[in-house]
């Protein structure tokens, strides 16, 4: 039996697994970057082994290192987690080679649906349905729009939809050099893009007797460059019927290649309610709780069983109520879902009920990589948690969801917080009108845009300036019983510049005999002002304004949406001047190709380069029309505010 389990992985999955490992008495191995040192996922486990450097390719993805860590601190077993190697058949061989147990299926089960073209050619002549592959040679107006896919990896890398047969050729190059730098393969294929189509998986699990269960469906629709946003259990979409037909897909899929373990049968479905295979995902999945909240299972439990060679019941439990689970992410979508870095001053969900296991009621699960003074780097993908919520029904999960984030306080980094709650709140998502398209058909701005409008930000700017004037009251040698800017007569009133979403706020007040006055706002009072607290009266509503203060930084939260300002300085440093045209890097990163050269002529909006960044690649376009000149070369690792170009307009 399994006593000692290393998780080759890092963040919120190791930490997962973890859980499970301590419920069932097995001890456990964590591996770790230098960049993961003080990761809560190496305080969790019994033992951790350093892996030095931070690129995955040093570290995460360095099978020696990973088995020779199981060998030396005794573990008897490896789970993989998701990402890294779990879907690589060389790595499950390497860890039986060494008389370890391997918590996943097959080498040859992972071998055989690595190769998506391979898989789907297998998958029909077991019948399931799939999309039939394109010849880019043959593609014609009639094909389009069409998926330019990898055939290795996941992850959304290595994808292109294709609208117009003059950018195939370069969409496909574009997927092609992504997927040879994600996946070392890069093979790719085409197929029909299914413009409103619908994301069902179903999960599955097999053991080595011969059960197979498919355990539900989960609609993963909601999503952003391919990968996924939003997960439900079950999906609005499909009725019983439609369940049944997915059920027995999924059954085919995974007894065609002598399944064993947990695994995803993923497919598309149409407007038409027919569906085909996408692909077979040979590990567990992100979004696994949704469907142990709506099952009572626990499915890394269920794994390690398997592995140890337990059998299954030969019937899975039934499916109940609804759950929903939302990937927060440090990225700004406004901003073409830039990833972020920093330090994650301070992470709260209010009403979590449970982390990394299923609540004992209807209530908020939470699943975090991080905890408050996490860093959060670039080297890896940017999710910081997945928040879910499981109620009787789909509308109570998704108010609590929504209600839940929009109370979270994260200080420190930005994320798509607000654009979770809008999506959770939008009518279309509660209709349960969700497809791939959702985004687009409903407006990225829109979606994105921030929780606190115009007044509650300039509301929220004037608190930030009343607890900054309360925290320097209480840190003076001399303390004085009267407010900052208190004053017995009128006179000028006191000013503070901050800036958020690029614009910029500037308070302006003073208090006196008659209570604070403030410019832009003739109904609001205060009521107490603290260096974390402050509370106003706003028109005979009290506001009450949580501020948390770090360098530079003040982040306001409250029911009216949570706002962070950037202190902006009282005098500008002309040092910090750039020239004219220049184009800096929006975040730290690698320059993993380039479209130009310097002395080139662009348009605005023409590509420039690429930049690769927290497991994706980001197109840097010309801000104007120019000549270029200063390029960075390929390779290059730059940081944020580094100069990428300079495009100079000509005269």
């Amino acid at each position: 039996m399994i006593t000692n389990l290393l998780v080759a992985n890092r963040g919120e999955i190791a930490r997962r697994v973890f859980r499970s490992c301590r419920d069932a008495g097995i001890g456990t191995v964590a591996v770790f970057s230098d960049a993961d040192i003080d990761s809560p996922h190496v305080y969790e486990a019994d033992a951790g082994v350093r892996l030095p450097g931070n690129a995955p390719s040093e570290t995460y993805l360095r099978t020696e290192l990973l088995v020779k860590a199981a060998v030396t601190t005794g573990a008897d077993a490896v789970h993989p987690g998701y990402g890294f190697l779990s879907e690589n058949a060389a790595f499950a061989r390497a860890v039986l080679d060494a008389g370890l147990v391997w918590v996943g299926p097959p080498p040859e089960a992972i071998d055989t649906m690595g190769s998506k073209v391979e898989s789907k050619r297998l998958m029909s002549a077991a019948g399931v349905p799939v999309l039939s592959e394109l010849d880019p040679a043959e593609v014609t107006e009639d094909d389009l729009p069409l998926l330019v896919k990898a055939s290795a990896g996941g992850g959304g890398r290595g994808m292109r939809i294709v609208r117009h047969v003059g950018e195939l050729a370069e969409a496909i190059e574009g997927a092609r050099a992504e997927a040879g730098s994600a996946f070392g393969d890069p093979t790719v294929f085409c197929e029909r893009y299914l413009e409103t189509g619908r994301h069902i998986e179903v999960q599955v699990m097999a053991d080595r007797h011969g059960t197979v269960w498919a355990l539900g469906e989960r609609e993963c629709s909601i999503q952003r460059r391919h990968q996924k946003v939003i997960e439900e259990a079950p999906s609005p979409l499909v009725d019983p019927a439609m369940r049944e037909e997915l059920f027995e897909a999924a059954r085919k899929a995974a007894k065609a290649i002598d399944y064993v373990g947990a695994g995803t049968v993923e497919f598309l479905a149409g407007p038409d309610g027919r569906f085909y295979f996408l692909e077979m995902n040979t590990r567990l999945q992100v979004e696994h709780p949704v469907t142990e909240c709506t099952t009572g299972l626990d499915l890394v439990a269920l794994q390690l069983r398997v592995a140890d060679g337990g059998r299954l019941p030969l019937d899975p439990p039934e499916s109940t109520a609804h759950a929903i689970e939302v990937r927060l992410y440090a990225e700004d979508p406004a901003a073409g879902w830039q990833p972020q870095s920093g330090t994650l001053h301070r992470f709260e969900v209010p009403g979590v009920d449970a982390e990394f296991e299923i609540p004992a009621k209807f209530g908020l699960r939470l699943d975090s990589g991080v905890i408050s003074g996490s860093v959060v780097g670039v080297h890896y993908d940017p999710m910081l948690a997945k928040v879910i919520a499981w109620a009787p029904d789909r509308a109570e999960a998704a108010r609590r969801l929504a209600t839940a984030l929009a109370g979270a306080k994260i200080h420190g980094v930005v994320t798509n917080r607000d654009l979770l709650v809008n999506v959770l709140r939008h009518d279309a998502f509660l209709a349960g009108e969700t497809d791939t398209a959702f985004f687009d058909r409903h407006g990225l701005d829109t979606l994105s845009r921030p929780l606190a409008n115009d007044e509650a930000t300039r509301l929220s700017a004037l608190a930030a300036a009343l607890s900054d004037a309360a925290a320097n009251r209480e840190s003076a040698k001399t303390q004085s019983r009267l407010p900052s800017g208190w004053r017995n007569v009128p006179s000028a009133p006191q000013r503070k510049r901050y800036s958020a979403g690029g614009v910029e706020y500037e308070v302006a007040y003073r208090l006196g005999r008659s209570g604070l006055v403030a410019e832009g706002h003739s109904d609001v009072d205060l009521v107490e002002a603290r260096p974390g607290t402050v509370v106003l009266d706003v028109a005979g509503v009290r506001r009450t304004f949580g501020v948390g203060r770090y360098e530079g930084l003040s982040c306001v939260d409250s029911a009216l949406g949570s706002v962070a300002f950037v202190a902006e300085p009282r005098y500008a440093d002309p040092d910090a001047a750039l020239a004219a045209g220049s184009l800096v890097a929006p975040m730290p990163g690698t320059v993993v190709r380039v479209a130009v050269s310097d002395g080139d002529t662009v348009a605005a909006g023409d590509p420039l380069l690429w930049l690769e960044a927290m497991k994706m690649e980001h197109k840097i376009s010309a801000p104007t029309g120019g000549v270029v000149s200063e390029l960075v070369a390929v390779g290059k690792q730059v940081d944020l505010g580094t100069i990428l170009a300079v495009v100079k307009e000509q005269e």
